[in-house]
Parts: structure tokens; C-alpha cells; sequence
């Protein structure tokens, strides 16, 4: 893409605005509606964006234990670029063109907290080693007939999904919301964000979708908008998805499963496949994602909510675990053809910044390569046994990513100290609040 090829399409499809936006640390996009005359200004010579979005938490409360901005910095604007190759049209807003943003440095490098350039730089640093990295989401998330205003009206309870009852696979289910399901997929597919399969999950208004493989950068990108496409779809129907990796204790969790593969750099091809087995490439990169995983769980799983789901017996992980084309572990390996032999990392939840996720999980594979670790035995139940245990707690994860040699190594001083203490900040947040558990359990009886 550049400026002219832009214009084009422009005149082509009767651009009257342009929606840019960036997304934060907890993988919200954060972004403005711009004019046409704004957007060819910010083509030539950047844009500046207040660098608050990345110096608040998810419900914009502003950070206290942050060095990259906030009072003594005065919230300045960082500067940004407009990234003319993530150009799209919004489908459902006619006459609106949609561009990411990459934030930098006032050097011209890369923002070092901004996630979209954390992952360009472990991309980069992985085709210095002569290697592509290509991935793709899967991610399950459970519809409601709520809006915005409802959710709140009944403090996030006692709600009414989107069909009831448990109907995984149900081919029923996705017909009788036909007109919602083929607006999403036409939809995502006109947004540049196609889908390979979508159907029903087990549980009441629950749905997967897998995303089709891209490489690199594009990969994360389809990831993270693929989640506001469906947010701002389904609002049109006056319908709510939850992307919480576990939002019913007594329903299965949502997963955000993470299927890659490397080929060479700026080529076809997939090195992960093996005619007589697994080749050595791919047993090292998986021993570096089982050896990393608990120093990167903080990533992997990001919020307070996410280790509710990861519990024995309920599809998820709970250590660092491979198996064959086993659904137990935290890593399945998925032996094929040249084309779909592929690492699938199953300990991520909807939950997670495609951006970060996919840079640890290259980033943990390629350090498994460079110290050519040993593969362990695969597992074959991973709920029993003596596998290394993952954190249990957002807390625990974070004192183990705080201190990580490789998330240091790979993904940067500067990004491992801000991402650790943002994510302080929210176990401190979860432990000052009062829930519901413990109003119904104490309240009357102690």
C-alpha cells in the first residue's frame, strides 16, 4: 500500500472518513474518527495520540505505579504513523476506511510499551535468524441479548444468552440465528478478517470461530479486530459477546487458542513439517514453549479472571504440558500435511492481546531453538502426573514474569517492567474489592 494505491481506493469506494486506533495493553482499541483532510496531513508527517491509553487500565482508571507516563510526565502526546497496509473498509459504516496506528519513538524506533511494535520487534529479530512466523486465532465467546445499559440495570447478572441449553456443534442453533451469524461472517470477511470454520460451542449462546492463518503482524491484527468486529456487529442487534476467559463458574471457560508454525523469512513453506516424524526445529520449539510458559503465564493470561478457567477437567491446562494431537495439554501438536502441521498453544484464553500472546509464544519457541532444549516425553493426560505446575494466580504469574529472563531477553526491559506493573495493578484492584461470593458466604452468618 502506499499513498496513491490508497487514493484509489478511496474514489473506489466513497471514503468520506477515516477511524484510526491502537490498541492498549489490555487489547482495547483505543482510536478517534478523523477527516480526510486530517488523515492525508498525518500520511505525510504522523499524528500525535495522548500516550494515556497506555497509562490506564481497562476501565481507564489511571496507573499509580507506572514510569512511562502519567502526573510527572503530564500525559503528553506520543507520535504515531498511519500504517497504510492494515487499510480496511468498516463494512457496516458505509463510506469509512479504517487504519491501525504505530507508535514511536521521537527516534522513529518502535514505542517500546506499544504491543503492536513489541511484536514487530520479536518478528524482526525472528527473520535476522531466517525464520516467518505464521499464526492463527481461535477464539470461543458466548453471546447475550444485553446491551450496554442492560448489563448494567442488572449489575451483570441473571442474564439471558443469546439460545439456551448445551448444544456444541449444533448446526440448529447457528441456523435459528442465521441473520446475525452470516452478517458476522460476511462482515468479518469484507473487514479482511476471513474465517476458516465458525460454529456452536457447549454451552447456552456460546460460539468458536478460527481465523485464518496469516503471517506475522497480520495475524494479531486479524485477532484483535476480529473481537470489536463481532462487539460492534452484534450491538447492531442489540446483542452482547463476552470475550471473559471464564464468566459462569459452572460453564466451560473461553479459549484463545494460538496455532503457529515457521517457515523461511519472506518465503513459503513449513518448517515444522517432518516427513519421517517431528523434525528437530519443531521439537526444540516446543520444548522452549514448555520450559517458558510459567515465566510468560502472565501474557498467556492476563487478567485476574483468566486463571478461573484454567482448572482440572475443564479443556484447559493447568502445567507445562505437549502431547500428539492431545486436547489435555498446553501445547498440542497437530501433525499433517506441509500445509497444516502447526503448534497449537491451548493455555491462552479469549481474554488475551494477540499482540503480546503471539510475541511470547515465538518468542519462548525461537529461545527454545537458539539453546536447542531437549523435548520432554508428551503427555497423555495432563491433569495427572508430575508436569511443572503453572501460577495460579494473576500474582504469582507476575512475580515469575517480572523476573524472566527470556520475556527480558525478547520482548524488552522497558515493556516487561511497564506490562509487570500494570498487572500489579490489577491484583491490587481485585484485592481491595468486595464480591458477591463473599456477601452471600459472610454477610448474615459470621
Amino acid at each position: 500500500m502506499d499513498r496513491e494505491s490508497i487514493r484509489r481506493r478511496f474514489e473506489d469506494n466513497h471514503i468520506r472518513r477515516v477511524k484510526v486506533g491502537a490498541f492498549d495493553i489490555d487489547a482495547t482499541l483505543r482510536g478517534k474518527y478523523i477527516s480526510l483532510e486530517k488523515f492525508w496531513s498525518a500520511v505525510e508527517s504522523g499524528l500525535g495520540f495522548c500516550d494515556v491509553i497506555f497509562g490506564w487500565d481497562i476501565g481507564d482508571v489511571l496507573y499509580d505505579n507506572v514510569k512511562f507516563t502519567g502526573w510527572h510526565t503530564g500525559y503528553p502526546d506520543a507520535h504515531c504513523r498511519i500504517d497504510l497496509a492494515s487499510y480496511r473498509l468498516v463494512p457496516w459504516e458505509p463510506g469509512t476506511a479504517f487504519f491501525l496506528l504505530d507508535f514511536r519513538r521521537p527516534n522513529g524506533d518502535p514505542l517500546e510499551e506499544a504491543p503492536r511494535q513489541v511484536f514487530e520487534r520479536v518478528l524482526a529479530r525472528a527473520a535476522d535468524r531466517g525464520y516467518g512466523a505464521n499464526f492463527s486465532a481461535e477464539y470461543e465467546f458466548f453471546i447475550f441479548r444485553e446491551t450496554a445499559q442492560s448489563l448494567r440495570d442488572k449489575h451483570f447478572s441473571g442474564l439471558t444468552p443469546l439460545t439456551p441449553g448445551m448444544f456444541g456443534y449444533s448446526v440448529l442453533r447457528a441456523s435459528s440465528n442465521a441473520d446475525l451469524v452470516l452478517e458476522i461472517l460476511e462482515g468479518l470477511a469484507a473487514f479482511d478478517v476471513p474465517l476458516e470454520g465458525f460454529h456452536t460451542e457447549t454451552g447456552p449462546g456460546v460460539y468458536e470461530a478460527a481465523i485464518a492463518v496469516a503471517p506475522g503482524l497480520a495475524a494479531a491484527d486479524r485477532a484483535a479486530l476480529f473481537k470489536i468486529a463481532v462487539k460492534e456487529i452484534a450491538a447492531k442487534h442489540s446483542l452482547t459477546p463476552t470475550f471473559m476467559a471464564k464468566w459462569n463458574a459452572a460453564l466451560p471457560g473461553s479459549s484463545g487458542h494460538l496455532h503457529q508454525s515457521l517457515s523461511p523469512a519472506g518465503e513459503a513453506g513449513n518448517l515444522f513439517y517432518g516427513e519421517t516424524g517431528l523434525p528437530d526445529l519443531l521439537k526444540q520449539y516446543i520444548a522452549g514453549l514448555v520450559t517458558n510458559m510459567p515465566e510468560l503465564m502472565a501474557v498467556f493470561c492476563p487478567t485476574v479472571n483468566s486463571y478461573k478457567r484454567t482448572v482440572p477437567g475443564a479443556w484447559a491446562p493447568v502445567n507445562a504440558t505437549w502431547g500428539l494431537d492431545n486436547r489435555t495439554t498446553a501445547v498440542r501438536v497437530i501433525p499433517g500435511s506441509k500445509k497444516s502441521t502447526r503448534a497449537e498453544l491451548r493455555i491462552t484464553g479469549a481474554d488475551i492481546n494477540p499482540y503480546l500472546a503471539m510475541a511470547a509464544s515465538l518468542a519462548a519457541g525461537l529461545d527454545g531453538i537458539e539453546r536447542q532444549l531437549e523435548l520432554p516425553h508428551p503427555t497423555v493426560n495432563a491433569y495427572s502426573g508430575d508436569a511443572p505446575a503453572l501460577p495460579r494466580t494473576l500474582g504469582d504469574a507476575t512475580r515469575l514474569f517480572r523476573g524472566s529472563r527470556v520475556a527480558r531477553e525478547w520482548l524488552g526491559e522497558e515493556f516487561v517492567d511497564h506490562y509487570a506493573s500494570t498487572r500489579e495493578w490489577e491484583v491490587r484492584q481485585y484485592e481491595k474489592a468486595v464480591t458477591d461470593w463473599e456477601l452471600a458466604r459472610y454477610f448474615e452468618s459470621v
